[in-house]
């Protein structure tokens, strides 16, 4: 599917922007984000990249209804919750652009959600098993999000 494949491009413009602006914003986030270095945030931002495009590289191989369909769409769906929280809601509350808002809401929404709905459509992946290997998938990677922070310190305490 094309449109994984562009998806892959937002989401990589997407952490390219957070790479760059987020750990800066984020120590003074509050509630909103636990400040964090840029050597641990690039870290998992980093590997999470890789992932996405690993899964991307053997969905587009192995095709529909494969763990590869449902690990890809479960990463769109964490993604698409991405744009909403933290981004939406922390640019909102604390009346600051938060990094990432803007190519969250251009690029991940709409193709992101374009992705699902195709997904669903041209049966690459079926609405009864993604409802519940999405969430699960997507609450796996953010579950990994803290142990890839502690593993980025580790790099350079």
């Amino acid at each position: 599917m094309d449109i994984a494949w562009l998806f892959t491009i937002a989401v990589l413009a997407h952490n390219i922007e957070e790479a760059l602006f987020l750990p800066r914003w984020s120590a003074s986030a509050g509630r909103w984000h636990v400040p964090v270095g840029p050597t641990e945030f690039r870290f998992a931002v980093a590997v999470l990249s890789a992932a996405l495009l690993a899964i991307v590289a053997v969905a587009s191989v192995t095709g529909p209804g494969t763990l590869a369909a449902y690990l890809l769409s479960g990463y769109v769906l964490a993604m698409l919750v991405n744009v909403v929280v933290p981004h939406l809601l922390a640019t909102i509350a604390t009346g600051r652009y938060m990094p990432g808002t803007a190519t969250a809401l251009v690029f991940n929404l709409p193709l992101g959600c374009l992705f699902l709905k195709r997904a669903l459509a041209e049966n690459f992946i079926e609405l009864k098993v993604f409802a519940w290997a999405g969430p699960v998938i997507a609450l796996a990677i953010a579950a990994s999000i803290p142990l890839l922070f502690a593993m980025g310190r580790k790099i350079r305490p």
